[in-house]
């Protein structure tokens, strides 16, 4: 999840995803081997070295699910018919669609699926009654979709946050960590003799629930610092290697407390896996040292510890459109696997096909028809690493595979789709410069964020701040949108959805639209293009349609100077992943509690928006 800044009317405007710094800018301004069969393609030795090919697998749970916002990060419980005869109909029909789910995704090469949670699934006596009645009537529902998998020869993994707490549970265990250690180990004790058929458990340290859970059990961040992981790991290890499980820990963060920089701070990974040598260990990491974007070096990390590691990868891009446009990653991937074939204990891959992100778009990988660009990526992901072949060769598979009856035309349309997220959607100029603040990594993506498009005053004066040839960028970005009408003429052609196309079309014209705001000489008549813009798009994606972007417009002047705005964002943002002695003393210290002091006195200063979504502001300043 990234933060990103904007204005709207008198105020500041914050969209809360993940951790961007910028809003503090905008503050100032105003070891079990796995079953399932391999596809009919080479292999070598290289690929006989990775071994755990992990796909998720929760679409099948969010069928019908009413929300116009959805929040992806896990499987929505509150959603899960508990009483008959719901329950039966939506348990019969999520068990069906696992089925097919399940055929497909191990047919082209998966051996394991993930899917949430050990905390709705383990029994305990310190939970309520309400609870303890909840995870019955989840575990006999799950057993059921858990042998489904089984008998796929599919492995399983279970998500597990730390820690996930009832009001019962947190009265209990209060905040002693120590205490917390010793309840997930009995906690995991009983769920490992509930659901022997259970591979492992992945681990989730660095995020929590969103601000827009609901229900008795919520979890929450209770691990702040390296040296209380460390202690849980060596604790919980015994227990998987006694029981034959593996577990996955995962280093992603928003940024929270000192634990915060655990993606890619060298220090914190090894304070972290200090004394860890554990054949049920394995490292879970994102492929860079941000969220799931583009421009992004390959974590350095893959290299410099001796740990099993998997690498993540995204099919279902949560900030380039989740599938609604093709929105191929090809080309970066195949550099990722192409490094990765250097480094050691490459355990494998995990793969997200439907999770991450709060947006309206709504289609189920591997279930749904017009889900063909999430499941290309998906595809070609397991091909680039368990097969290791190049990316043509993968997309002439598949399309052997899918009787795609004009294969060239379809690949050139993905290498193009390719280009053009990269040089319409990102900004490529901004995109490439590497910017730290706190203990995040800013994103490489900032004016367009999942379905929200900001154009306003404060995003244009960052845009001008980062980017120099603003002359160049404009006519890139229209370069980039030509190609998308030789996209429609390809997809045409290799039968593919022609309106996801056009679609694409649509909102990356208002990309553009956006690009000539934020680089051109203001004008009113500026102005009245994108209004009239976005009155034509609501238009035709109308408000509440789950097939549209979001735009945010304010045109109301941010009073700063852009020589003060340079000033502001050399000190407050920083090139290299270091801390300065400014960020020790400075922004990792006192200007946390100067937001809260700040928040505490106006609780509402910021938008609902901000403090609402995702895990809300709060988190980026811990």
């Amino acid at each position: 999840m990234l933060l990103h800044p904007a204005d709207k009317q008198q105020g500041i405007f914050f969209s809360l995803t993940c951790t961007v710094p910028a809003v503090y800018l905008e503050l100032l301004c105003s070891a079990r081997p796995e079953g399932g069969a391999s596809p009919q393609t080479k292999t070598s030795n290289l690929s006989s070295a990775m071994e755990l090919f992990l796909i998720d697998a929760i679409g099948p749970f969010f069928r019908d699910y009413g929300r116009r916002r959805i929040n992806w990060s896990k499987i929505p419980f509150e959603h899960l018919a508990l009483d008959e005869p719901e329950r039966r109909v939506q348990f019969d029909r999520i068990a069906e669609e696992m089925a097919v789910f399940t055929q497909r995704v191990c047919a082209i090469g998966y051996n394991a699926v993930s899917l949430d949670d050990v905390a709705h699934l383990a029994d305990h006596p310190w939970y309520e009654e309400e609870h303890r009645r909840t995870v019955q009537i989840l575990q006999e529902e799950f057993r059921r979709i858990f042998g489904i998998i089984r008998n796929r020869g599919l492995a399983i993994y279970l998500t597990m946050d730390i820690l996930s707490f009832t009001p019962a549970l947190r009265a209990y265990l209060g905040r002693d960590y120590k205490k917390i250690t010793s309840f997930i180990v009995a906690l995991l004790e009983g769920f490992f003799r509930d659901f022997p058929e259970v591979s492992g458990v992945i681990l989730r340290v660095g995020e929590s629930d969103g601000r827009d859970v609901k229900g008795l059990l919520r979890s929450e961040l209770c691990i702040r610092r390296p040296n209380q992981l460390n202690y849980l790991l060596r604790t919980l290890l015994p227990l998987f290697e006694r029981e034959g499980r593996r577990l996955i820990l995962r280093n992603w963060t928003v940024g929270a407390y000192s634990i915060g920089d655990f993606i890619w701070h060298g220090s914190t990974l090894a304070r972290v896996l200090e004394g860890i040598n554990s054949p049920a260990f394995v490292l879970s990491m994102k492929y860079g040292e941000s969220d799931f974007f583009r421009y992004l070096h390959l974590n350095s990390h893959f290299f410099d510890t001796g740990v099993q590691k998997i690498v993540e990868l995204q099919a279902r891009r949560e900030y380039e459109g989740c599938g609604e446009y093709p929105s191929f990653i090809g080309g970066d991937y195949a550099r990722y696997a192409r490094e990765l074939a250097r480094a050691d204990n490459m355990l494998g891959i995990s793969v997200w096909c439907q999770t991450g992100g709060w947006l309206p778009f709504r289609r189920l990988a591997f279930l749904d028809r017009d889900a063909v660009w999430t499941e290309i990526n998906a595809y070609v992901c397991v091909q680039l690493f368990r097969e290791r072949v190049e990316v043509e060769e993968a997309l002439r598979h598949y399309c052997i595979d899918h009787g795609v009856l004009a294969p060239e035309a379809l690949l050139e349309l993905l290498f193009l789709s390719e280009q053009v997220v990269k040089e319409l959607l990102y900004v490529p100029e901004y995109a490439r410069q590497q910017l730290f603040f706190r203990r995040v990594r800013i994103p490489p993506l900032l004016a367009v964020y999942w379905n929200t498009l900001f154009i306003n005053h404060s995003m244009r004066k960052l845009m001008r701040h980062f980017v120099r040839d603003q002359r160049g960028s404009i006519a890139d970005a229209h370069k980039a949108l030509a190609k998308i009408e030789r996209m429609i003429d390809l997809a045409t052609k290799a039968a593919m959805p022609v309106a996801d196309i056009h679609f694409m079309k649509e909102s990356f014209s208002l990309f553009v639209l956006a690009r000539e705001y934020y680089f051109l000489p203001y004008t009113p008549e500026m102005r009245t293009r994108i209004r009239q813009a976005k009155k034509r798009y609501k238009t035709l994606y109308p408000p509440g349609s789950r097939y549209r972007y979001r735009i945010k417009t304010s045109f109301k002047p941010l009073k700063i100077k852009r020589r003060y705005l340079g000033w502001l964002a050399n000190i407050i943002f920083r090139k290299k992943p270091g801390y300065r002695l400014l960020d020790r003393l400075l922004f990792l210290r006192l200007l946390s509690v100067g937001y809260f002091l700040l928040h505490r006195a106006r609780p509402k200063i910021l938008p609902k928006f901000a403090r609402k979504n995702a895990m809300g502001l709060d988190t980026v300043f811990k």
